[in-house]
């Protein structure tokens, strides 16, 4: 009885702050409004969803979301590794300066990039220093690119850091005692034990990436349509609340299916799979 009691603030918040949003989102998604004030329920704000340039901007963002996370994997897993095998005395530092950035605004950590990216920022300061051209860096792909991966990169690095740090060190020891050098202890080994952190930063990073809609908005200036800018542009500019939750169900049903597909990869069977590897 006192745990119920003690879960009641938990399920109330959860209920009021996560159930009930969703479940008005998916109403305003499923009806229109009829001249008169009253509601008619209906699957076109579903069906134009799947129109051609819609589907263009959520492959866009899936694509731009992928290449971000493959960044992110490409340059933390060896980030994470470094961390891992550091000296104790300096581990905390350096773990430190991966958080740190975390505490400040996510709005002013993209506002610092468009200084260092604009037309006189710092690295066309650089540029000019040593006589070259100037260049746009600003509001371009790369430059949505490069601002998903600053702020995304600690959620790839973290998690993996965390696994290796767990990770058995007389496995290690075993395989290098039967004879494997360091490439085969690391793929048949460490990669395989490592993989619940990859799957769980890989989750971490793609989430936010597919759906971000703040980084478009100020390093491209707008000008790049990504499908959490197009639910934005929905709800506060066009006003259109239907279509804008219809966009958002799919939105959710897809990161939805990608943790399904992650949590099954990421199974307790993991380890026992990566150690039979040898």
């Amino acid at each position: 009885m006192l745990k119920k009691l003690a879960s009641g603030p938990y399920l109330f918040w959860i209920a009021m702050f996560i159930i009930v949003p969703i479940l008005m989102i998916l109403f305003f998604s499923m009806v229109t409004v009829e001249s008169d004030g009253s509601y008619t329920f209906t699957v076109s704000n579903y069906v134009r969803a799947f129109d051609p340039i819609y589907v263009t901007v959520l492959l866009r963002s899936l694509k731009i979301a992928v290449q971000a996370t493959l960044i992110c994997l490409v340059l933390g897993y060896p980030m994470a590794m470094i961390l891992a095998k550091m000296d104790p005395r300096y581990r905390t530092t350096a773990v430190m300066l991966f958080v740190v950035p975390m505490w400040m605004n996510f709005l002013l950590r993209t506002y610092a990039w468009m200084t260092i990216l604009g037309k006189n920022g710092v690295l066309n300061g650089i540029l000019s220093f040593f006589g070259l051209p100037q260049m746009t860096f600003l509001y371009s792909e790369g430059a949505v690119l490069l601002g998903m991966v600053y702020n995304f990169l600690p959620f790839m690095v973290l998690p993996i850091y965390t696994v290796l740090m767990k990770m058995d060190k007389s496995l290690i020891e075993a395989a290098e005692d039967l004879g494997g050098n360091k490439k085969t202890v690391f793929t048949k080994v460490v990669l395989p034990l490592s993989l619940p952190g990859i799957l769980s930063g890989v989750s971490m990073v793609f989430m936010p990436a597919v759906s971000t809609f703040v980084i478009s908005n100020l390093l491209y200036g707008g000008q790049y349509m990504l499908v959490g800018n197009l639910i934005e542009q929905q709800f506060l500019v066009v006003n259109d609340w239907h279509f804008g939750s219809a966009v958002a169900m799919i939105l959710m049903l897809l990161i939805l299916v990608s943790m399904a597909v992650m949590n099954k990869l990421g199974g307790s069977g993991v380890e026992e799979k990566g150690v039979n590897l040898w």
